[in-house]
């Protein structure tokens, strides 16, 4: 089996460091669109609460005059 040059073990590790950072990138890529969908949601449950209290609130004042 042939030796391997130095350019040749450099250009592996180099690579190497690259891949690992490109896969580190598409999972951070992919953990901001999930936060974003749930953000989202979060926001439109907030919405809905909101508008659920503020209905309690109405029925609470008409129930107390």
């Amino acid at each position: 089996m042939a030796k391997k040059s130095r350019l040749t073990k450099v250009a592996n590790t180099i690579g190497a460091a690259v891949g690992r950072a490109d896969r580190r990138a598409h999972k951070m890529a992919k953990a901001g669109v999930l936060a974003k969908k749930e953000l989202d949601s979060l926001a439109k449950d907030v919405v809905a609460l909101k508008r659920r209290l503020e209905k309690a609130t109405a029925h609470l004042r008409s129930a107390l005059k």
